[in-house]
């Protein structure tokens, strides 16, 4: 075993453990008390929040966990964030055009982060871009700046044409983007018929691919945009109908989350040189949109994998403007309005999933220390008994390979009768304090073989949390996304249990078992043994995609969303504003009618009181019971 003492704990150490600094951004830090806290203004320590004071005062007010928050200044500050560091390229390279920030709505639609974006983009320009005529509505509504962009890209039918012609004559500065050929006749035809002369994009369908898991946006098998050969046409055609003029927009998109910055550089120099081809070609342009991409370190190790980006915000600024620049510069053509559409570095770190944890069980069946010296077993587990005896740093892999077949040998011998259910259960203690020592003196080692390292999570505990995985982080399940996930409080005691997550789902699939770690990802999580209080994690950067790609897996509906904002005095302002689904609620989405079901068992109640199976008493007790059951939130409720 180790005896070596461990280094004192602190909560500099937890911060380091969950990587706290690498991938907030400056906008959450452990407190002296062990508390962790969102800073707003990512760095400023003038309006900084203790988290579990916010969780604790809302369960004061009734609300209970699971619980989304949205911290509106940090959403203000990624906003300002974007704007402010390209204008400073800007201005630090001599670029001679604009920049103006669009929010592509399909990021997160819910109406209070669209609102909260158009008030706190107003000093920018900052507008919207928008895929489906739904998202058009939501934003010719929101949007009250007519210096503002207006996007329109997708597939699109008279309908949505017609809607952003509208927003145009309303006085929006609404681009209409050509995604297929085929558009551009009903385009121009409506055009005409409401008397309004286009402003019109063209999507390019770039060869370049940046990389990353979203790359198929770029690449010549790309499902949008138009190649150059039909970029062509399109121009040719527009001269042909006399509306070249109304030409203003290039756009492309590489895909969401571009890990490397080599794919950004390869995508704009591309972009650039279809730009300023356009221009030479007669159309007026003026506008270059260079898509997504800007990505989000979610596991703080600023490399070019999946989940972490190796480049910043004020790099990634710099090589487009530096790019465009070089392009028309040679090309002789005037510096473009640039316009970016980052969705996900813009919301992605002000949304906080809160949970409680319900229960745990131990991944060695919390079974007691094994008795060596009891009444005689079988010879298989006796076996087994002598592995535990002499498992040392220097016979690791080769004790684990001892219990493991001992342990199969048992189980064989119990399938055709030899071994009794005890003399079972016996051996799988003896092998599963083996595997605990083995775990646990593997980690002393310089070199630790893969399957001794991978023993942490089977002998790990397992954290039952009050949430959906399915509901409110799907891309957990869906595409093997990492989000931080962090104890609100006891950062200043150091966690002694390694834990996988597990939700309230009937689902195998209900479960977190890859986490955020210093080199790359754990199978594990250090937790903390729950004693008599509640134990809350928070999982962030979640403020991208979740809410709306969430489902009602076993009917468990949306969770409560609550904006914090700073006050004046330093402290903070609670602003619930969507109350978790109710039980009732989730069942109307799948067709049920809450009434209808209440008055089937109010019917079956009266029958079991009629043939005095019931008394008036308990029948009374069984309707208010369920109608308290269809009025409850879907997920776990304390008393």
């Amino acid at each position: 075993m180790n005896d070596q003492p461990l280094e004192p704990w602190s909560t500099h150490a937890a911060a380091e453990l969950y990587g706290v600094h690498e991938w907030s951004a400056g906008f959450f830090d452990v407190s002296k008390d062990g508390h962790l806290t969102a800073v707003s203004g990512g760095g400023g320590a003038d309006h900084c929040h203790d988290l579990m004071a916010i969780v604790q005062r809302l369960r004061g007010q009734g609300v209970t966990p699971p619980i989304l928050l949205r911290f509106s200044d940090i959403l203000a500050a990624r906003v300002a964030a974007i704007n402010e560091t390209f204008r400073s390229v800007m201005i630090s390279a001599g670029y001679r055009g604009n920049y103006r920030g669009v929010f592509p709505i399909k990021v997160n639609q819910q109406r209070q982060v669209v609102q909260e974006i158009a008030e706190f983009g107003r000093p920018y320009h900052h507008g919207f871009e928008v895929g489906s005529k739904a998202e058009l509505v939501a934003a010719m509504a929101c949007l009250r700046d007519e210096e503002a962009c207006l996007v329109c890209n997708g597939y699109k039918d008279e309908a949505f044409i017609r809607l952003a012609l509208c927003a145009q004559k309303l006085g929006l500065r609404t681009y209409l983007v050509i995604e297929m050929a085929s558009e551009l006749r009903m385009i121009l035809g409506c055009a005409e018929e409401l008397g309004v002369q286009p402003q019109l994009g063209i999507r390019a369908k770039l060869a370049s691919r940046p990389g990353g898991l979203w790359d198929e946006s770029g690449g010549d098998r790309s499902s949008f945009g138009l190649t150059a050969s039909e970029t062509v046409r399109v121009v040719d055609a527009l001269k042909t109908a006399g509306y070249l003029h109304c030409l203003r927009m290039l756009h492309y998109h590489l895909g969401s989350q571009i890990p490397h910055i080599r794919g950004i550089r390869s995508g704009i120099r591309e972009a650039a040189r279809f730009y300023v081809d356009l221009v030479k070609e007669g159309a007026p342009m003026g506008v270059l949109d260079v898509g997504g991409g800007l990505a989000v370190d979610y596991d703080g190790s600023q490399t070019d994998r999946e989940n972490s980006s190796n480049y910043g915000m004020r790099e990634y600024c710099s090589d487009i403007v530096e790019a465009v620049m070089a392009v028309t510069d040679e090309a002789s053509v005037p510096h473009p309005v640039i316009v970016s559409e980052s969705g996900r570095a813009t919301v992605a770190y002000h949304a906080v999933l809160v949970f409680n944890i319900l229960d745990t069980s131990s991944g060695s069946d919390d079974s007691p220390a094994p008795a060596l010296e009891d009444d005689a077993s079988h010879e298989t587990v006796e076996q087994l008994k002598a592995v535990l005896r002499r498992v040392g740093p220097d016979s690791l892999q080769e004790s684990f390979h001892d219990a493991t077949y001992y342990r199969d040998e048992v189980r064989s011998l119990f399938m055709h009768g030899q071994v009794t259910l005890r003399e079972r259960a016996q051996a799988e203690e003896v092998f599963w304090a083996i595997a605990q020592r083995v775990a646990l003196l593997g980690r002393t080692l310089k070199h630790v073989p893969q399957e001794i390292r991978n023993l942490a999570q089977p002998t790990g505990d397992v954290y039952y949390g009050n949430f959906s995985v399915f509901q409110s982080i799907p891309d957990v399940w869906a595409i093997d996304q990492l989000f931080p996930i962090v104890p609100l409080s006891r950062l200043d005691e150091r966690p002694t249990c390694q834990a996988t997550l597990a939700d309230i789902t009937c689902d195998c699939d209900g479960k977190i078992d890859r986490f955020v770690a210093l080199h790359g990802v754990n199978s594990v999580l250090p937790l903390h043994q729950l004693k008599g209080a509640e134990y809350y994690l928070g999982v962030f950067l979640v403020g991208a995609y979740q809410k709306t790609l969430g489902d009602l897996h076993n009917l468990l509906g949306a969770t409560s969303v609550v904006a914090v904002r700073s006050a004046e005095d330093g402290g903070f302002v609670l602003t619930p504003e969507i109350q978790g689904d109710t039980v009732g609620e989730v069942l109307s989405c799948a067709e049920y009618v809450p009434g209808e079901l209440t008055a089937r068992v109010r019917e079956a109640a009266e029958q079991g009181v009629r043939l005095n199976r019931l008394t008036v008493s308990e029948r009374d007790v069984i309707v208010d019971t369920y109608e308290a059951g269809v009025r409850g939130y879907t997920y776990f409720e304390r008393d």
